[in-house]
């Protein structure tokens, strides 16, 4: 356990644990809140089509993630998972050196493909670390995640925006990322998070850890919340992933404004997480998550018939804080669907994000045909999809489910 003990040692090696997990997925995030915001820049440096950025988008999440998809499963738990999390954070890294020194879409592609196993050796299984080294409050530590995830994509943005007011690029702030995941690095070979739990089974063999991943899928309620978490990726990362683009193309405003949209919307977002926090304590983690949702569905598209630059991103403030609970929520429903199977969770991420792997190259093919705001119109599915599928499972309710108020952060 991280923290229910009364002996100080093992509280402060708790503690150092989490803020190791914790600046794993700071860097992750600071990582794509850079990418968001540079690839405007990107795109004039190396001379790229639409259909070229929605391959960058794309074959990240369809060839990295074949390479992750056993991961969870093989990774186990205890020694083996250190080590790859560990060798995950050295490609992590070297991944963000390819990318500051690629002259080419193919060289910026391998660079982008490799970087997505890397994050889910690195990150991911940190992420069930912590899942396994407290199951009793997977929530509260979710929502520590989700924070520190926020603060990250915030300054993504910002530290572009600081280099190139030094008088750097795009190369520069990939220079820095690539220092900072060697510091995450760091602190995760010495503080690991998530040792084996007293009593927990052996870890299996290659082919019953595939049997067992095939067998989680028909459990209740989890291809439920791996189909929601896919839609709601449609308004977070993938519409994240265009904003810059999307603010430069259609709003017509400059990189720097560009990044400046960027950062409008992720420091919303947390403003958002912060707001979750507090609101969890009072109502169910559903009820939250389907009255955001029905806040979306009226801003995103509002955001993208508002006329103006100043409009749009008052409007994207008010869209990005009300997504907020979309990941936390339904990331969390999904670990308490299959308990002591974080590995499996990992696993069975990856293959659904194969499935949602083609929506950012569908995007680019369709912006370069029908142009870009055309192209992001049809996310506007999500929250809709999200009302109708985040409804309470029939017989569950209390307020210890997952969700619910006496169970959630704190």
């Amino acid at each position: 356990m991280l923290f229910r003990t009364g002996k100080a040692g093992p509280v402060r090696a708790g503690t150092a644990a989490l803020a190791a997990a914790l600046a794993v997925e700071l860097v992750d995030e600071l990582a794509d809140g850079t990418r968001s915001a540079a690839l405007p820049l990107i795109r004039h440096g190396l001379a790229l089509s639409y259909g070229q950025i929605g391959l960058l988008e794309s074959a990240p999440l369809l060839l990295g993630g074949v390479l992750e998809l056993p991961l969870g499963v093989l990774a186990g738990r205890g020694r083996r998972r250190r080590l790859a999390v560990l060798a995950g954070g050295i490609v992590f890294t070297l991944a963000l050196l390819g990318t500051a020194a690629a002259r080419s879409f193919a060289a910026l592609l391998v660079a982008f493909v490799l970087f997505f196993p890397a994050s889910g050796a690195f990150v991911s299984l940190t992420q069930a670390g912590l899942m396994d080294a407290d199951p009793g409050r997977r929530e509260q530590h979710m929502a520590r995640w989700q924070l520190a995830g926020a603060v990250g994509s915030v300054g993504g943005p910002v530290l572009l925006i600081a280099v190139l007011a030094a008088g750097g690029g795009w190369r520069s702030a990939y220079l820095v990322l690539a220092a900072a995941a060697a510091a995450a690095w760091a602190g995760a070979a010495r503080n690991p998070p998530g040792a084996v739990p007293q009593g927990c089974p052996a870890r299996p063999g290659a082919a019953a850890a595939a049997r067992r991943a095939l067998a989680a899928v028909r459990e209740p309620g989890v291809a439920r919340w791996l189909v929601l978490l896919q839609v709601s990726d449609l308004l977070l990362d993938v519409f994240t992933g265009f904003l810059a683009l999307y603010l430069v193309a259609v709003a017509h405003a400059t990189p720097a404004q560009a990044a400046l949209g960027v950062a409008v919307r992720l420091g919303a977002g947390l403003a958002g997480d912060a707001a979750l926090i507090r609101a969890l304590r009072h109502a169910p983690g559903l009820a939250v998550l389907r009255a955001s949702a029905a806040v979306a569905a009226v801003a995103f598209p509002a955001f993208l018939l508002a006329g103006g630059l100043v409009p749009k991103l008052l409007l994207l403030g008010c869209l990005s804080a009300s997504t907020a609970p979309w990941y936390p929520v339904l990331q969390a429903r999904l670990y308490e669907s299959l308990p002591d199977q974080s590995g499996v969770v990992v696993s069975l991420l990856s293959a659904a994000g194969l499935a949602g792997g083609a929506v950012p190259l569908a995007i680019g093919l369709l912006a370069q045909r029908f142009g870009l705001a055309w192209a992001l119109a049809g996310l506007a599915v999500a929250p809709l999809c999200l009302l109708g599928g985040a409804r309470r499972p029939p017989g569950t309710g209390g307020a210890g489910a997952a969700g619910g108020p006496a169970g959630l952060r704190t």
